[in-house]
């Protein structure tokens, strides 16, 4: 059995090649035994060869991005001396050329996910929505066609600072509709989008794997009625004053206005490559099918493939199935 690992600024991932997968919400940043938590799992599991990517190398417990890699892959490297690092060009490498190359190993697990999927499809749009970011990834004859920095993904709508739950939702939208009339918003981390999805039922508490805004406050749970007094708090307001009729009507604007930017920036793709075919993944799945379904494009999602576990974890499973077909 070969273990993929994909670890991310807010959740490290992992899949082996014949199906396990398992997401843990485990925030970089706030210093926690990373090297603790991979070693229960892997001696759990005993896999015969690990492959790894590195995506929380911008975390800002870090100086710098290279500081990031290095720290996360010496945690790994003490723990799996042969372990396999998955690099911005397709390719896997050791401990040892990834301290003499750190910037080959920035935020590569989306072309782990787009190189797999390539050689099964050929032309496609994949779109990877997680709890904090969302790909959109053309590939045509099998090989992605995206910049190879977040910076240049960022620049060219193939990468968007949106998740399905930590999202600010204050960076969604700087206004929403009361009454049909517009109301601007307190720019404050009042609510996230985890709390706007369990209010509109598209999400359940089990789903809800981050921390709220602030879980340590009276409220701070992650009940529908926690959730909906974060919305109201939006507003400057409380459940009481507003009613739940309300908070729903200001959670299905704040839901459209995230969707209508993944709409543009996927519509721009499909003009960009002419590809018909979106392959949808992630946390966030049901919104992409969501989206590809309103611009009239055929879809493939990755749950009904493989499995609800290996979708919201899919770039963990790549590098496995990678790792295991060298």
């Amino acid at each position: 059995m070969i273990l993929g690992l994909d670890i991310g600024g807010a959740n490290t991932k992992i899949a082996s090649s014949n199906g396990y997968a398992r997401s843990i919400y485990f925030p970089i940043w706030k210093g926690k035994d990373l090297g603790g938590l991979l070693k229960d799992e892997i001696y759990r599991l005993e896999p015969e060869a690990v492959g790894v990517t590195v995506t929380c190398e911008l975390a800002d417990s870090f100086l710098s991005r290279k500081e990031g890699i290095l720290h996360i892959s010496g945690i790994i490297s003490d723990l799996l001396p042969e372990a396999y690092f998955f690099a911005i060009d397709g390719r896997f490498y050791d401990p040892v050329f990834l301290r003499s190359h750190p910037e080959m190993f920035f935020a590569s697990n989306w072309l782990a996910s787009s190189m797999f999927l390539g050689a099964e499809f050929e032309d496609l749009i994949f779109v990877d929505m997680g709890s904090t970011t969302t790909d959109i990834i053309p590939i045509l004859s099998g090989k992605p066609r995206a910049a190879l920095t977040d910076l240049e993904r960022l620049k060219r709508g193939e990468l968007i600072y949106t998740g399905i739950l930590r999202t600010n939702v204050a960076t969604v939208v700087d206004r929403v509709l009361v009454d049909g009339i517009p109301c601007r918003i307190a720019s404050e981390y009042f609510a996230i989008m985890a709390d706007v999805y369990l209010v509109l039922g598209k999400i359940g508490r089990e789903k809800y794997t981050c921390d709220t805004p602030n879980p340590y406050a009276s409220g701070g749970g992650k009940s529908r009625e926690e959730a909906s007094r974060r919305l109201a708090r939006l507003v400057c307001s409380d459940v009481e004053e507003l009613g739940m009729d309300r908070i729903i009507e200001i959670a299905r604007y704040i839901a459209s206005s995230q969707k209508n930017e993944i709409k543009d920036a996927i519509s721009s793709i499909y003009h960009r490559y002419g590809v018909d075919l979106v392959v949808c993944g992630g946390t966030g799945e049901f919104l992409i099918r969501e989206v590809a379904e309103e611009l009239g494009l055929e879809s493939i999602s990755l749950s009904r493939r493989y499995s609800r576990e290996i979708s919201d974890v899919f770039p963990a499973y790549a590098i496995s199935k990678m790792l295991e077909g060298r």
